[in-house]
């Protein structure tokens, strides 16, 4: 078995070109506005995207066909990694989430006739979406539990429900919406929901409020759906396969997410050996002492992992292996890396760290986010574990659970 973790020249190239788009042109056109001057911030990052769109960097997670860069998941890695450094970075490439999660499963469950409609502006970023799944009256966890119900009234259904916490949804032209369809199949079991496409706005879509979190407004929003109609067209993806889907959805999603928090953990570690190097207390560099290099040497360490742990997940995918049990992995694994790295960070910089003079206060606040996002910590743990314990049932050896690698 080859295991060769160098890029081939052409990614190589692409590589390189992202991270000089994102240095020496995103972030220095993002440092020159300011986010309270709408008009002037909307301005910039437009602009910042037709310029992708012109050097070749758009769509780096969608086939050259749908005037993607065609890169796989273990190319799109690099990508994400670079065009993270800045948080606007991937929404200038159009890889953001929760887009980026929404096209790839437009392009596997849509029609011709829906991905006209709905993925190719999304593709040329004329729109906007959103996934609308979690619910406050059920555990987000667990898709089953919907409770938001879509009844056949002749030639429609009627919609009803309620949802929260659904990224984007201000903004979103439309939603993918899931409802339960089923009422017969049992509560708990998979079956029993559906996904609709949903224009927006919507008569029947009611925007409540934007949910405050330890950070802030920032685009998720309680939504109550009152007797929103919509016909057969609008179903994505067939009846009944809405949790299939759902699950289709989230699996790539998740890793990409982990991509992302590489770049903020390096981010943070670059921060944190520099103020090292930089900050002189008690007779020496803090580089120089012992507590310091412990810091420094397990957050390199953890960040190895995580890196080796998502490129390994996503040659998985790349070669259509299962890779459930390694993207939970890596899920678990990066974004609890990355709430330590950015704690470390902070601790290394004293009370500017936890200051909002540097950046590591807002990354922390988001890292906290991380270790519930696309799965709680204790779900991806509850499903390793099942299939660690299958693998060994089956074969009296964990191996397959442990990536299966040969060793």
């Amino acid at each position: 078995m080859a295991i060769d973790f160098t890029l081939a020249p052409e990614h190589e190239e692409i590589r390189k070109r992202v991270r000089a788009f994102i240095q020496g042109t995103v972030i220095p056109a993002m440092d020159e506005v300011k986010e309270s001057d709408r008009d002037a911030y909307l301005k910039t990052i437009f602009r910042l995207r037709s310029q992708a769109k012109a050097e070749g960097l758009w769509l780096p997670h969608m086939p050259k066909e749908w005037g993607g860069m065609g890169l796989g998941h273990v190319e799109l890695a690099m990508v994400q990694s670079e065009a993270a450094k800045t948080r606007i970075g991937p929404w200038v490439l159009n890889c953001s989430a929760p887009d980026e999660g929404n096209m790839h499963t437009l392009l596997h469950w849509a029609d011709d006739e829906q991905k006209e409609k709905y993925l190719r502006p999304l593709l040329d970023g004329a729109k906007m979406s959103c996934f609308a799944m979690t619910e406050p009256e059920v555990a987000g966890s667990d898709p089953t539990l919907i409770k938001t119900s879509a009844v056949r009234d002749g030639d429609e259904w009627v919609i009803n429900g309620h949802k929260w916490f659904i990224s984007n949804a201000r903004r979103a032209n439309f939603a993918i919406l899931i409802a339960r369809t089923e009422p017969d199949v049992p509560e708990g079991s998979r079956g029993a929901n559906t996904a609709f496409l949903v224009d927006l706005p919507n008569p029947g879509w009611n925007d409540v409020r934007e949910v405050e979190t330890m950070h802030g407004s920032t685009g998720h929003s309680e939504i109550v759906i009152e007797d929103l109609r919509l016909p057969d067209s609008q179903i994505l993806g067939g009846r009944g396969n809405g949790h299939r889907l759902g699950q289709y959805r989230l699996g790539p999603a998740r890793l990409a997410h982990c991509m992302r928090w590489i770049s903020q953990a390096e981010t943070a570690l670059d921060m944190m050996v520099d103020r090292a190097l930089n900050r002189y207390s008690h007779g020496s560099l803090l580089a120089e002492k012992q507590g310091i290099q412990w810091l420094i040497a397990d957050s390199a360490m953890e960040l190895y992992q995580c890196k080796l742990m998502v490129l390994h997940a996503a040659s998985k995918i790349d070669k259509g292996e299962d890779f459930r049990t390694e993207v939970s992995m890596a899920k678990h694994f990066v974004a609890n890396s990355l709430n330590r790295i950015v704690d470390r960070a902070i601790q290394v910089h004293g009370a500017l760290g936890y200051s909002t003079d540097t950046p590591l206060a807002n990354m922390f606040q988001h890292a906290r986010w991380a270790r519930f996002a696309d799965g709680a910590d204790e779900i991806h743990q509850m499903r390793i574990a099942e299939r660690t314990i299958a693998a060994y049932q089956a074969t009296g050896s964990t191996s397959s659970a442990t990536g299966g690698l040969p060793l």
